[in-house]
């Protein structure tokens, strides 16, 4: 077996424990509600029939073990449960919200990659009045919070000049156009910070790989340096991107949740915050355990993608 394919077959299996771990972390969320979580969920005016009656609905009037099995048996059969206020199955409600959370995501990531890659090549080659400016971008980007970043995008772009909604979502599929005007604004917030995470990783690694021996025997034999950095330092430079760029999608996934909520977004983070404040903890319970399954997906794909970008790492990982 090579080391690359013994690199992810280690990687997928290691995943099985961390995906297990995960699930009861999320399983006991319910149950490390203070107090009875049925009272908690229906107020403590609630009679004790009530009470009974929906602690029997959740499974909480059964041993502790067996609950965690019967509810880890219907996720593997494709069924998170019930909707305590609305009694929808969650796997349509989660199917209907998780896209609008992954197109975020998605589009946020897209924009800070064209933003932050570009800029941190140019600022590796070009120091001076270049590094300087991309410099006082990073830290503005890192230090800005998301939600402050929100409140004067919409105070600038839908206020004064009004050129965008300030809140509000169509679907792509009914309304391309629409559905672009409202997600440019969240889209930006949550872009600025990012491109500064990648700009910064993208030009500390370019700055690497431009001072190592291999570059100056290219610049030697005549290679024009326009082929050197894009072809072959862009190249050495890419496993440090990649592990940023996916490590910071997965937090776009969970960090989504302020913006949707900013910017009445109907997708997973907002229905996450609605059901906290609703007391509708089967829907908290699911809606956690998917964010984190993606999390951790997003890491293993990652992962991969370095392997297969620098065999190194998993000769590396294999020694």
């Amino acid at each position: 077996m090579s080391p690359t394919l013994r690199f992810v077959v280690r990687r997928v299996v290691i995943v099985i424990p961390v995906l297990v771990v995960m699930s009861v972390f999320v399983f006991l969320i319910i149950r490390l509600v203070p107090g009875d979580p049925a009272r908690t969920m229906l107020g403590f005016r609630a009679t004790d029939a009530n009470v009974a009656t929906v602690r029997a609905q959740l499974g909480l009037d059964r041993p502790l073990v067996s609950q965690y099995f019967s509810w880890i048996g219907g996720i593997l059969h494709g069924d998170l449960g019930q909707d305590f206020i609305s009694k929808a199955p969650l796997t349509e409600l989660l199917a209907q919200r998780l896209p609008v959370t992954v197109e975020l995501a998605v589009l946020s990531m897209a924009v800070a990659l064209l933003v932050g890659i570009p800029l941190g090549i140019r600022a590796a080659v070009r120091r001076g009045t270049v590094g300087r400016a991309t410099d006082g971008f990073v830290v503005l980007g890192v230090s800005i919070p998301d939600f402050w970043l929100g409140i004067m995008l919409v105070l600038l772009f839908s206020g004064t000049l009004a050129w965008l909604p300030p809140s509000g979502y169509v679907p792509f599929t009914q309304d391309p156009m629409g559905n672009l005007r409202y997600m440019v604004l969240p889209v930006l917030t949550l872009a600025v910070g990012e491109a500064a995470y990648i700009l910064r990783t993208t030009r500390a690694a370019m700055e690497t790989v431009l001072h190592q021996p291999f570059v100056d025997f290219l610049r030697a034999k005549g290679v024009r340096e326009s082929r050197i950095v894009y072809r072959h330092a862009l190249r050495s430079a890419a496993t440090p991107i990649v592990t940023v760029v996916g490590v910071q999608f997965g937090v776009l996934l969970g960090g989504a949740i302020i913006i949707e909520n900013l910017f009445a977004l109907p997708g997973l983070g907002r229905l996450i915050v609605t059901s906290i404040t609703q007391r509708n903890y089967p829907v908290v319970q699911a809606g956690v355990l998917v964010v984190a399954v993606l999390f951790i997906l997003v890491t293993l794909v990652t992962d991969l993608l370095v392997a297969l970008i620098d065999p190194r790492v998993a000769e590396r990982s294999s020694s």
